[in-house]
């Protein structure tokens, strides 16, 4: 179908929506476009991961599939649970009685609340995947997601893992549409992941999740691409032209308006000529305030009230946003809100300590730690971040194992399939350059955890783990490949911490002292300063640089093995070698910092990835830590004329330290 034909079609389907006008806050029938971001709920109210929302009779009601719960928000402050006993549910959707509707995913079942909120199920086999239409009790589902509930009762189910769209009604289940995992429209279309459902009219939109689409089923189940190119990109445009990266929820308002959570990202769909766009930056981040500089974190949920007012269920925050149309009163300017954070105390207080290999008390070589830098740093080059786990060393084809006992809440939590990068993610712990579900060879655990898709000939092309599914401490969950390390993630995404810190791995230990190559000090505009031959000192009139190359190595390490470090900072010595003041600690790797951060730590010439020499050149005057980072220097517009010692430091996280000086002459 062409472009043309298909706009058409669009302009049939959402007959009535407004343009927006010159300004991005207003449709042209004079409505606001809900622009404010506010925080309603935080993990500090007892939310750990908001995935469904949804709104009855002026309550917000969220499912948390952490807890099993489901949450209801009153009066916009009052927060209690109001229903629970639910194994990882996802979306929720209310029907005409007041019943709340749960897509309970780790059960593989739908699940009816009552306004007492009582739980019963009314469609699948409580803990079976599988996939059975019929008798709606002996019927089967794999890991369901996405519900909606038309004014008929019926129930529409994206059958996440099953790749199609069920309808609940009669006490039955039948088959709307997908007949098998890919991408097809028409009467035998595919789905891949299909995840939030929403009703437009009498038709279906589906946020199809892994294909990057948007799909639109007619009530017949003939199944047409409304917008997306499966491009894994986020391009706003034409429908057709414009680009996803993992819609996941979707919501409709009266005037027809689609809203979309894309990863980080809310999109809209609207006007005559429809077209996507984004509402806020689409990076992750916490960030409160207007679009489009709010900024999410994996939102999961969206549902809107009768005010138009937008919830939005921001999952790896775990919070709780609000988005409205005005400004509230005391509230004038974009800000961060306080992020609510487990520390590395608690993290490692929670669980025991492991190796992801067995024996689980066998110490094993450190070959990467948080913070260091991956790519060269060079100018105009920006294929560079920070690495942002634990590197542990093991044998080709070695089974790696859990660490910790979670269940997976993320519905694409297998990402990368049979490339060096292949990873998992669960909720606290993440294991990358892993062969999941299988072996060296190619051959599978035979664990139905791990959901293998073929192609038409039978080959394996890619593997799911569905939402709620569980491991426990030692349990495997793939074999390592050509890499011959497992990056083994500590903390919830958005927030990773230190694993050296975060897990107190057993009989680690590091007794060796960090080593400084070299110490050198820049200009603002990056000259080198250089020591006079007659004067053992550097002059220095403006604010400068300091640069320290250096790395570390833990007990054990090989010595070609060049480790990043914990801590960098600097200290100024008085003329007869006294300290003035203490060691200022400029940046610190308790916490990953921001990817944006990399240039902040890594002077030219840092260097370190897969081949080549590991360079560390840390800029020691720049301030780094958590999720702040600031250029800085020292200034020695500060200190009176004379002489002094500028002393760099660098630690590890054991606390062994090493020291350079660079002998300075502050003139004025």
């Amino acid at each position: 179908m062409s472009e043309t034909l298909f706009r058409i079609k669009v302009l049939l389907l959402i007959a009535g929506l407004g343009l927006f006008a010159a300004s991005c806050q207003y449709m042209s029938d004079g409505r606001r476009l809900p622009f404010y971001v506010q925080t309603a709920a935080t993990l500090n109210d007892g939310i750990e991961e908001p995935f469904g929302i949804a709104e009855h009779s002026g309550a917000i009601y969220i499912s948390d599939g952490s807890k099993g719960v489901i949450w209801r928000l009153q009066n916009g402050v009052d927060i209690s649970i109001f229903a629970s006993g639910l194994d990882t549910p996802s979306a929720i959707a209310f029907d005409k009685a007041g019943n709340l509707i749960v897509a309970d995913s780790g059960s593989s079942s739908i699940r009816s609340i009552d306004a007492s909120g009582k739980v019963t199920t009314i469609a699948g086999i409580d803990g079976k995947r599988g996939f059975a239409d019929g008798e709606a009790l002996k019927a089967q589902f794999n890991g369901p997601i996405g519900v909606a509930v038309d004014n008929d009762g019926r129930i529409f189910v994206a059958d996440t893992y099953n790749d199609r769209i069920r309808i609940i009604e009669n006490g039955n289940v039948r088959t709307l549409a997908g007949s098998s995992t890919g991408y097809a429209d028409g009467t035998q279309a595919k789905f891949n992941t299909p995840s939030g459902i929403a009703l437009l009219n009498d038709k279906l939109i589906v946020a199809d999740m892994g294909n990057r689409r948007i799909r639109i089923v007619e009530p017949s189940g003939i199944v047409s691409t409304f917008a997306g190119s499966g491009e894994a990109a986020r391009v706003n445009g034409s429908l057709l032209s414009s680009s996803f990266y993992q819609p996941t929820a979707i919501a409709v308002d009266e005037q027809g308006s689609i809203y979309v959570t894309d990863l980080n990202a809310i999109r809209i769909i609207s006007g005559v000529i429809a077209t996507v766009r984004t509402l806020n930056k689409g990076s992750r981040g916490y960030i409160d305030g207007t679009f489009p500089n709010a900024q999410f974190s994996r939102p999961s949920g969206i549902a809107l009230d009768k005010s138009g007012t937008l919830y939005i269920a921001d999952s790896d925050d775990r919070a709780v946003r609000k988005v409205t149309a005005d400004i509230p009163g005391g509230h004038d300017s974009d800000k961060e809100p306080v992020i609510p954070r487990v520390t590395a105390d608690e993290f490692r207080k929670s669980a025991p300590g492991r190796w992801p290999y067995d024996p689980p008390d066998a110490k094993r070589d450190i070959a990467g730690t948080l913070g260091e830098l991956r790519g060269d740093i060079r100018p105009n080059d920006d294929d560079i971040h920070f690495h942002n786990g634990l590197d542990i060393a093991g044998g080709y084809g070695e089974t790696a194992r859990a660490v910790r006992t979670e269940k997976v809440l993320l519905p694409l939590a297998a990402q990368n399939y049979n490339t060096l990068r292949e990873l998992i993610r669960l909720p606290t712990m993440g294991y990358i350059h892993v062969r999941l579900g299988r072996r060296s060879d190619g051959s599978t655990f035979g664990d139905d955890r791990f959901q293998f898709i073929s192609d038409a000939t039978g080959k394996v092309v890619n593997v799911r783990v569905p939402r709620g599914a569980r491991f426990n401490a030692g349990e495997p969950i793939g074999t390592l490949n050509a890499f011959n390390h497992v990056h083994l993630i500590a903390g919830p995404s958005s927030a990773e911490m230190n694993a050296i810190d975060a897990l107190i791995l057993p009989g680690i230990s590091d007794s060796r002292p960090p080593m400084i190559q070299k110490m050198a000090l820049f200009d603002r505009d990056w000259h080198e300063l250089e020591t006079p031959k007659a004067n053992s000192r550097i002059t220095v009139t403006d604010p400068i640089r300091i640069v320290v190359r250096a790395y570390d190595q833990v007990d054990g390490n090989a010595e070609r093995r060049r480790l990043g470090l914990y801590k960098i900072g600097y200290q100024v010595l008085s003329a007869d070698g006294s300290p003035l003041g203490g060691i200022d600690w400029t940046i610190i790797f308790d916490r990953l910092p921001p990817q944006e951060a990399v240039r902040y730590v890594y002077a030219l010439g840092s260097h370190s990835g897969a081949t080549g020499e590991t360079i560390f050149n840390y800029i020691a005057t720049n301030r780094v830590e958590a999720d702040s980072f600031r250029e800085d220097f020292f200034d020695p517009a500060k200190f009176d004329s004379g002489n002094y010692t500028l002393r760099a430091y660098v630690s590890d996280y054991f606390g062994n330290q090493a020291h350079s000086d660079i002998a300075i002459e502050v003139k004025k």
